[in-house]
């Protein structure tokens, strides 16, 4: 995995596989949603730290639904694709849409890893490496503090007012 990744994003329409727009969010809408960030997620979201392994509170989820973006409401992975990978964060073999990430090559503490960011709003989820599980052989290890979770069927609205909403929607957890 390297972070010249290819996509197949509809460059042409700004449009994912899956229908959602990734036009970039302009600062001042960033600035807007990144309000309802706790201390935590914008150290995570903002500044690209990584939460404590075995804490976050996703690791254990296994409802079945979907994960978002928390700043943005992207979706990014649903729960079929999560698996125990036993290094302590929310883990997953594929992306719900592959348009939906963006890959980075990070050389931070003396290593080369692939960065993984959301491709609407440029957070940093987590990083992917090459030892996962069939059918991709890739783990997606993402900070749970990145994500909302949206039980069953949820799924975030398409609009970036919406996803500001979703932190107080009961079939949500932010």
């Amino acid at each position: 995995m390297n972070a010249s990744t290819a996509t197949q994003l509809n460059t042409t329409t700004g449009v994912s596989r899956s229908g959602y727009d990734l036009a970039a969010l302009g600062p001042e809408l960033r600035r807007q949603l990144a309000q309802s960030l706790t201390p935590e997620e914008r150290q995570v979201l903002l500044d690209h730290a990584t939460e404590r392994a075995f804490c976050g509170r996703f690791v254990d989820n296994h409802l079945d639904g979907l994960y978002a973006c928390r700043l943005c409401g992207l979706p990014l992975f649903r729960s079929l694709a999560k698996f125990d990978s036993g290094s302590g964060w929310p883990s997953f073999f594929e992306p719900a849409d592959p348009d939906h990430i963006r890959y980075v090559e990070d050389r931070s503490h003396g290593m080369v890893r692939t960065e993984i960011r959301c491709r609407r709003c440029d957070c940093h989820l987590g990083h992917v490496f090459v030892d996962g599980p069939q059918p991709t052989g890739l783990r997606y290890c993402l900070n749970s503090v990145a994500m909302s979770f949206f039980a069953g069927d949820g799924e975030p609205a398409q609009y970036i007012a919406a996803a500001m909403a979703s932190a107080s929607s009961p079939t949500s957890i932010p």
